[in-house]
């Protein structure tokens, strides 16, 4: 069977998050896709009581900032101990903890493809493409999917969704035998998934942005900055049609 899954979603877990687990499966499902990962930032969510429909996998897992950017952790069976922000600690924290480790949007920020050549042979998997990388870098998925097959690295895509309509912007598809964890992550390991996405809208950065200042209490003057950034995303977003 042919499954579609978004690897990269943020909940209210995430200090700019504010989604439900169950409202992330209903997105998703509304999206056409068959699972999705959560991973908020350096924490893992809560899903144990969520109640997960027949035919949908939910993947536990958690985005980790390291000193070579961010780090994916899919399947996790408990939270990543990570006492340490270098890469190489955070991706065996990572696999301590059950998962598999994969570099968040690696070229977001940065060109430098020369950093991470220390990890190639510890990380397993690279986000070919991230539906909100582009505002940063037009090119970054190019060049994180490029650095994937240079190394031969397994490929991984999500939409780094912050709020319901970003899901699904950027997904995987691959072939399974069965939607069961194992399966799905096996195949994902083998390097059997393609990445595929959508470039998301600007002005959904700046309402997570938003959900973020609320959650901080903000006070005027960073209300204020928060309404020129806005401004500026939605004149991106006009520009960019």
């Amino acid at each position: 069977m042919k499954i579609s899954l978004d690897l990269h979603i943020h909940s209210a877990a995430s200090f700019d998050g504010r989604l439900t687990p169950a409202e992330i499966i209903s997105a998703a499902r509304a999206a056409g896709l068959d699972g999705a990962a959560v991973c908020d930032h350096e924490v893992m969510a809560d899903i144990s009581g969520t109640e997960i429909p027949e035919g949908f996998l939910l993947i536990p897992g958690i985005e980790i900032s390291s000193d070579l950017g961010h780090i994916l952790g899919l399947f996790l069976e408990r939270q990543p101990e990570t006492g340490s922000r270098k890469a190489e600690d955070v991706i065996d924290a990572i696999h301590a903890a059950g998962g598999i480790a994969v570099l968040a949007h690696p070229f977001q920020r940065s060109r430098d493809i020369g950093r991470l050549e220390p990890i190639v042979g510890k990380i397993d998997g690279v986000e070919v493409f991230n539906g909100r990388a582009a505002r940063k870098d037009r090119d970054a998925n190019r060049l994180a999917a490029a650095f994937a097959a240079e190394y031969g690295i397994a490929c991984f895509a999500g939409s780094d969704a912050h709020v319901a309509r970003e899901i699904g912007n950027g997904y995987v598809s691959l072939e399974v035998p069965e939607l069961g964890a194992e399966t799905v992550r096996a195949e994902l390991l083998a390097g059997g998934a393609e990445a595929a996405g959508t470039d998301g809208r600007h002005i959904d950065v700046a309402r997570s942005q938003h959900t973020k200042l609320k959650k901080q209490g903000a006070g005027p003057g960073a209300r204020f900055r928060w309404m020129l950034f806005a401004c500026k995303c939605a004149a991106e977003d006009i520009f960019r049609l």
